[in-house]
């Protein structure tokens, strides 16, 4: 077993200083009364930026990557910070008196071990970008449905189960993430975000999208539905023309409802890989017309269609890896994956 060196060591003012030497080769690192002073001293130099950052009147303060655990309650005085970066520390709440930052529009708090935020933060009327990625939220905060001025509203990496009807209220979000959570149903009023641009709900245990109301969001670009546990898309899908990428990979579908891939006109990449399709999706030629890339590996996929790329023009690259294909259709301007992970495509012949 690998033993710890201790070692004994004076500092500049005799006083004795422990340092532990660990097998991982990391630094020593300081304990007892030194240790103590070091910290202290931190916690000194983030009083110092706050007194700083008051006199100069900054509105820009990042004390990002400092580990701290607390924020000094004296953050109040700032109130004419516009944007605060607190990510990568070792925060575990934020002090209500956050709440005075009136004229915040970014707020950047990823990275931490959040459970929770102040009500006060209901002030932050302003506030634009919400930035809570790699935390310990349980749920969405409720005073985060308050927040209406929201453009962004960055969640990812929590564990995050249930998503509340309150979303509604957010009407000025463009960018919703909600990915590698732990939900399993999204809300009916998702569909009243009818501003979202990209919305990345992948890497959760979602066993189906609301019916309906998803299909009101026609200014979506790119949505993220990736390893969930879904069976089937709703066919209100087909109102989202602004898509420019469908990929529903990781999932649990056999089929795609008739039509939608030819209703999606400005979709360049294609991705039902590992599912459990057995063939094509109902759409004819169409579908593929503007197309450059279409995943399709791991399924059940036997044959594909004769005349299937007739119309599509743009298409380059197609990934048929391990389906049950027995022969391939004649083409042009296509790459083939082989079994071989990695290797260049082989053209069809013309």
């Amino acid at each position: 077993m690998n033993k710890r060196l201790v070692s004994l060591k004076k500092d500049s003012m005799s006083h004795k200083q422990v340092l532990i030497s660990t097998p991982c080769g990391r630094n020593p690192r300081p304990t007892g009364a030194g240790g103590s002073r070091l910290r202290k001293q931190k916690e000194v130099d983030i009083t110092k930026e706050l007194t700083k950052c008051k006199e100069e009147n900054g509105i820009r303060l990042d004390l990002a990557k400092t580990q701290i655990s607390v924020l000094p309650a004296s953050v109040k005085e700032l109130t004419q910070l516009t944007e605060l970066y607190l990510y990568g520390n070792k925060l575990t709440m934020l002090p209500p008196e956050v709440g005075c930052l009136t004229e915040l529009v970014r707020l950047a708090l990823n990275e931490n071990s959040l459970v929770d935020l102040p009500d006060s933060l209901v002030n932050l009327q302003k506030l634009l970008v919400l930035d809570l990625r790699h935390n310990k939220l349980n749920e969405i905060p409720s005073v985060v449905y308050k927040l209406s001025s929201l453009t962004h509203l960055l969640l990812r990496f929590n564990r995050i189960k249930v998503v509340g009807a309150e979303l509604r209220k957010l009407k000025h979000l463009t960018i919703l993430s909600l990915r590698e959570n732990k939900i399993r149903e999204l809300p009916s009023t998702i569909g009243e975000l009818v501003n979202l641009t990209t919305f990345d709900v992948s890497h959760n245990h979602l066993e189906h999208l609301p019916e309906e109301t998803i299909g009101q969001l026609r200014s979506l670009i790119r949505l993220g539905l990736r390893y969930n546990r879904l069976t089937s898309v709703p066919q209100s899908l087909m109102n989202c023309t602004a898509m420019d990428e469908f990929s529903v990979e990781g999932n649990n579908i056999s089929q795609l409802p008739e039509g939608l891939l030819s209703s999606l006109t400005n979709l360049k990449l294609i991705s039902l890989s590992r599912n459990t399709f057995t063939s094509y999706p109902v759409g004819g030629p169409s579908q593929f017309r503007s197309i450059d890339s279409i995943n399709m590996e791991h399924n059940q996929i036997n044959k594909i269609p004769f005349g299937i790329f007739s119309q599509a023009r743009y298409l380059t690259k197609l990934n048929m890896r391990d389906n049950q294909l027995n022969n391939l259709p004649l083409g042009s301007n296509l790459q083939y994956a082989d079994e071989n992970p990695g290797s260049k495509l082989e053209k069809f012949a013309d």
